[in-house]
Order: structure tokens, then C-alpha cells, then sequence
């Protein structure tokens, strides 16, 4: 997610960086000369910039990301804690513009006890063993399309609409996202499974 929005800092820049994160991880210390950090800023976390700092030069590769601004640190760790934590800490900002960016992030980032939820907005989000025929490609890619806004209650929760990957199967599921940026998946909809796809955990 996010992807055309990320720049790579400079030397001097991740090595500022990464004299404030390196404390707080468990063990792992990024030299910024062997260490490439990745920033985009958040919407939905104003002043805040979300960091992917990688060192592929040790085997296995080590990678980290981090919700970073001058003095703060928070470093995600696949389970809604830090997240949660955060979004009352900045506080979380979610509007008509920024709640779909947010569930993406969540669920990029939030893993459960038996997988990963992830949001498929077209065909190429999905991790394919090997490329469908075009007639399937053409087929599930009428079952998708981008995370959209249902309605929005009084207080402030939203409803959004979206399709996600769970292991090997398609679903259209509800996301209620409240103003404090708790999110539930409800009335789940199995649309298509025994997919052909890669493990996410595994990768095969």
C-alpha cells in the first residue's frame, strides 16, 4: 500500500532516525550505512511518517516498520496493541478521505492467530502460485474494486465495503472502523475458495 508514496532518506536523515528507533527494538540494530529506511507520511496520523527499514545484507534479512516522528517511536509488531495505543496517543484523524487509507493500513499490518486479512482491491493483489487464465483473471476481477464508503452513523463510526483474502478464499466483507480507529470485520460474504494462491505466512 502506499507504494508510489515513499521516498528513501539519505544517510544523515536515517541515521538520525535510526539513533531513536534501534533502543526500542528487540535486539536488532540497523546500521544506516547497510540499512535502507522507506518514509511516507501518514493521513491519519497527522505529523506522523510510517518507515520500512530493511537490512538486506544479513541472512535472513531483517525488516522493521515504524510510525515515527521526532521524539516518538512506535514500533509495530503485528497485533493491534501499538496501533491502538497510537491513535489515542495522536490522536487517530479519520475523515471521508482518509478512513479506507487507514483500514488498509490496519490490515496490512494486523496479524491474527490464523492469518492475515487482506484487503484485494484488483486481481494484482492477490499473491497467485502462477497467473489465472484470463477468463478467471476477468471473472474475479468483476468481483473486486476499491474500499468504499457505506455510510457513516451519528457518532462517527463508519461502514466500509471492501473484498479480502483470508488464507485461500475471497470475501466481501463490512469493515466498521469507529473515531477511535477500532476496527471489526463483519457479515462476511465467501465469494471464492480453494484459490491458487501462495501461503502468506510461508510463501508457498
Amino acid at each position: 500500500m502506499f507504494a508510489e508514496a515513499f521516498k528513501k532518506l539519505e544517510l544523515a536523515e536515517a541515521a538520525t532516525v535510526l539513533d531513536e528507533v534501534n533502543p526500542l527494538l528487540d535486539g536488532t540494530l540497523f546500521d544506516p550505512v547497510e540499512a535502507t529506511v522507506m518514509a511516507h507520511d501518514l493521513p491519519f496520523y497527522p505529523g506522523y511518517t510510517f518507515l520500512d527499514i530493511a537490512d538486506f545484507s544479513v541472512n535472513p534479512p531483517a525488516r522493521r516498520f515504524v510510525i515515527y516522528k521526532r521524539g516518538s517511536a512506535t514500533i509495530l509488531d503485528w497485533t493491534n496493541g501499538p496501533i491502538y495505543a497510537l491513535n489515542k496517543k495522536v490522536p487517530i484523524k479519520l475523515d471521508d478521505e482518509t478512513v479506507a487509507d487507514y483500514a488498509r493500513f490496519f490490515f496490512t499490518y494486523i496479524r491474527g492467530r490464523h492469518g492475515r486479512f487482506i484487503i484485494t482491491e484488483n486481481v494484482d493483489d492477490i499473491n497467485w502460485k502462477e497467473d489465472p487464465p484470463p477468463a478467471a483473471r476477468k471473472a474475479i476481477g468483476k468481483m473486486l474494486g476499491p474500499v468504499s464508503i457505506k455510510k457513516k452513523d451519528e457518532k462517527g463510526t463508519y461502514c466500509l465495503e471492501a473484498r479480502v483474502m483470508f488464507k485461500d478464499s475471497l470475501f466481501k466483507t463490512d469493515i466498521y472502523v469507529k473515531p477511535d480507529g477500532t476496527v471489526t470485520l463483519t457479515d462476511e460474504e465467501l465469494l471464492i475458495e480453494d484459490m491458487p494462491v501462495l501461503d502468506d505466512v510461508f510463501g508457498q
